[in-house]
């Protein structure tokens, strides 16, 4: 039977489960300490020792439950599959409906900063014309979204889903917003928007997905050079995580889910590798706070779904890691794109205008990094808002 309902969705997440969490904390087996000074081996023991002891005896998940159920949960059932989204409507009389798509290993709560200015720009500094109704899904597979049981869910799938998620809620004109995995899934529902009209207006991204042609690296200006270079080193030395999940996801997948450090662990590497500008990689603690890296690394703990996260990488490796936008097939919808100085992964505005070609917004934000909207909020709700203005 096919169902089109939206269904409220309350968390109550039982008492059994966190107290077997903290018993799983309290018993770890640590490794050895690293042998170097720094983090190129990886997260530190003396930092992930703080965090989990942290974890276990100080931090307190109901109070981000209690946050979760205060903007309204709600799930829907597409092609099969639950879909967990929040839905937070603007009080503001006309307030544009904005989809906003996280990435890995991100959550919903990777806009936690901005849900306030967004829908009540009033109060945030900005004015009543700026207000949006938000929807912030899970993706599938993530947080509390139901686990694909068959392939296929890859960014094309996850963008025809969406589109019907905005249809189910009645909003026939729309804006889409992402960075990482959100942003290939939002590029691809700009493609499929030039296919079918599926209601969106425009997109802004804090991550363009394409490479430079052979043709653009060896014409690169000198500004372009460090973006190539540094990208390189990201692939070659701090994409491990990546490689793993886009051929082994299952592999992974044991430890990630038997085990809440190695989860920990995992994810805590992202934050303190990619995190913040470059003058703040290596250090987690300076752009993040402990409870907001616990926060994220519960909603893959409590629901199971590290293994299920990683699967996507896997289902994008298959599908050729689809960059919408390249030179054969311009995006055409208005198109907005804040490249954060600490992202590693960084293209030009030329590069960038040879694949959206109505680039209506481009904006290098002055600080931040891969968790752009998490780290810099204020910054990426005025690009966000200035590219929507334009639309």
């Amino acid at each position: 039977m096919t169902t089109t309902a939206v269904t409220p969705f309350v968390l109550d997440v039982p008492q059994a489960d966190l107290d077997d969490l903290r018993r799983r904390l309290l018993a770890t087996r640590w490794p050895d300490r690293e042998t170097v000074t720094d983090t190129s081996q990886g997260p530190t023991l003396e930092k992930m020792q703080r965090l989990v002891d942290h974890w276990a005896t100080a931090y307190d998940w109901r109070r981000t439950e209690a946050l979760l159920n205060g903007w309204g949960q709600h799930t829907t059932t597409i092609d099969g599959l639950d879909i967990h989204f929040l839905h937070v409507r603007s009080a503001v009389a006309g307030a544009r409906p904005l989809l906003l798509t996280h990435g890995w290993p991100g959550s919903v709560l990777e806009f936690r900063h901005a849900i306030g200015p967004l829908t009540d720009p009033e109060a945030h500094g900005g004015s009543a014309e700026d207000a949006f109704d938000v929807v912030i899904p899970s993706l599938p597979g993530f947080g509390f979204s139901g686990r694909p049981t068959e392939t296929g869910w890859d960014a094309r799938g996850t963008a025809k889903a969406w589109a019907v998620l905005m249809d189910r809620l009645g909003y026939a004109t729309w804006f889409a917003q992402g960075g990482d995995l959100g942003a290939s899934v939002t590029a691809e529902l700009a493609a499929l928007q030039g296919r079918e009209d599926i209601g969106l207006a425009g997109i802004h991204l804090n991550m363009a997905l394409f490479m430079p042609t052979d043709e653009e690296a060896q014409a690169a200006t000198p500004e372009e050079q460090v973006m190539l270079q540094e990208g390189g080193y990201y692939w070659q030395v701090l994409s491990a995580y990546s490689q793993q999940m886009a051929t082994r996801p299952q592999t992974i997948g044991y430890s990630l889910t038997d085990s809440p450090v190695g989860l920990a662990s995992w994810i805590y590497a992202m934050f303190q590798d990619v995190g913040g500008s470059h003058d703040e990689h290596g250090d987690a603690e300076k752009i993040f706070t402990l409870d907001e890296m616990i926060d994220d690394i519960m909603l893959y703990w409590l629901p199971g779904t590290a293994a299920s996260a990683a699967r996507m990488y896997w289902e994008s490796a298959r599908t050729g890691w689809s960059t919408p936008g390249t030179l054969e097939e311009p995006l055409t919808l208005p198109t907005g794109l804040s490249i954060m100085p600490g992202e590693y992964v960084r293209r030009s505005r030329r590069w960038a205008e040879r694949r959206y070609t109505n680039l209506v917004h481009f904006s290098e934000v002055a600080r931040g990094g891969h968790f752009a909207l998490l780290e810099q909020p204020e910054l990426l709700v005025e690009d966000i808002r200035a590219t929507f203005r334009k639309v």
